[in-house]
């Protein structure tokens, strides 16, 4: 069983690191919450000589939670409008809408 909750515990810490460094916002909390229940599983099946590496791990956690916090609360999503986009849309719009008038003369 400790071997089972190792595995978890060592899988979803690196699970939690991978999504503590990609812009998934609060999604990352998942495999942080899920890593330290593993690790604290693992902690508690193991002898008291063998407790250094489940601490290890929940210490990563606690760092990866704190730095998704961070992130969520200091770092601000701007959109910015695309003027180039924008003028570039309506260029296009005008050159449809003569051609739209050229046809139809055509037509006449």
């Amino acid at each position: 069983m400790r071997g089972l909750f190792s595995f978890l515990a060592y899988a979803f810490t690196a699970l939690s690191i991978v999504f503590s460094l990609m812009p998934m916002d609060t999604i990352a909390f998942l495999p942080i919450g899920l890593a330290v229940a593993f690790s604290l599983l693992f902690l508690r099946k193991s002898k008291e000589t063998q407790k250094k590496i489940p601490n290890i791990l929940i210490f990563i956690c606690l760092l990866c939670s704190a730095f998704v916090i961070g992130k969520t609360l200091f770092v601000q999503d701007k959109v910015e409008k695309d003027t180039k986009f924008e003028q570039q849309k309506q260029e296009s719009n005008q050159e449809s809408k003569k051609e739209l008038e050229n046809l139809e003369k055509d037509l006449e």
